[in-house]
C-alpha cells in the first residue's frame, strides 16, 4: 500500500518506543524508496492492521467449515 499525496488524510502524532535497529532499519528503507519514516510507519501500520483483521476472518471461516464438517472429519479420521 502506498499512500496517495493527492488525497488529504488526517494524520495524528504518536509517541512510542522502539528497537533502535529496527527504527535505523527503517530510516535506511524510507531514504531508499524516496519516502519519510512517517509514510512507512503508515504504511506499516495498515498493512499490520489488515493481516491481523485477514488471519481472524479465516479463522473463523475454518471452524465454521470444521463444524459444519464434523461427520466427514470422523470418518476421514477411521
Amino acid at each position: 500500500m502506498h499512500v496517495n499525496h493527492c488525497t488529504y488524510m488526517a494524520t495524528i502524532k504518536i509517541n512510542s518506543k522502539v528497537e533502535e535497529q529496527a527504527w535505523e532499519d527503517l530510516k535506511i528503507l524510507a531514504k531508499k524508496s524516496h519516502q519519510n519514516t512517517s509514510e512507512l510507519l503508515t504504511e506499516a501500520i495498515s498493512d499490520y492492521v489488515h493481516r491481523h483483521r485477514m488471519k481472524s476472518v479465516v479463522l473463523d471461516h475454518l471452524n465454521e467449515s470444521m463444524n459444519n464438517n464434523n461427520e466427514l472429519g470422523k470418518l476421514l479420521t477411521k
